[in-house]
């Protein structure tokens, strides 16, 4: 039998906030290939966005970051790289797909920051 108390309990919110954040990683991935001329700065560009990305969200914003903030301080890099990622869509020239993404992060974002500051 098995401990409860070890195991994390993850919610349909995580799993949902983890698919956010690799959508978002790769939708600055995408905009970078996509939308710069090729091959120099698309391939920069292309690779250098969702990088910066991921450093920033697991230097601040990740369950194992390295600095930790406080709720307002993670909510400041996660509207950063979400609100990145929302206008890159807008930038293709997909503002639906941005749009609905803003809007899902935002919600999932709302509730996660009300369970932290409980």
């Amino acid at each position: 039998m098995t401990d409860s108390r070890a195991l994390p309990k993850i919610g349909f919110n995580d799993v949902l906030r983890f698919l956010l954040e690799l959508f978002a990683f790769i939708s600055l991935a995408v905009w970078g290939f996509t939308t710069w001329p090729f091959p120099w700065p698309a391939l920069l560009v292309g690779i250098v966005a969702p990088a910066f990305a991921i450093i920033l969200w697991a230097l601040f914003r990740s369950p194992k970051a390295v600095f930790r903030l406080d709720a307002f301080g993670k909510a400041i890099i996660e509207i950063a790289v979400f609100g990145a990622a929302a206008i890159a869509w807008w930038d293709m020239g997909l503002p639906i797909i941005g749009g609905v993404f803003a809007v899902v992060a935002t919600f999932s974002g709302v509730l996660s920051g009300r369970a932290e500051l409980r």
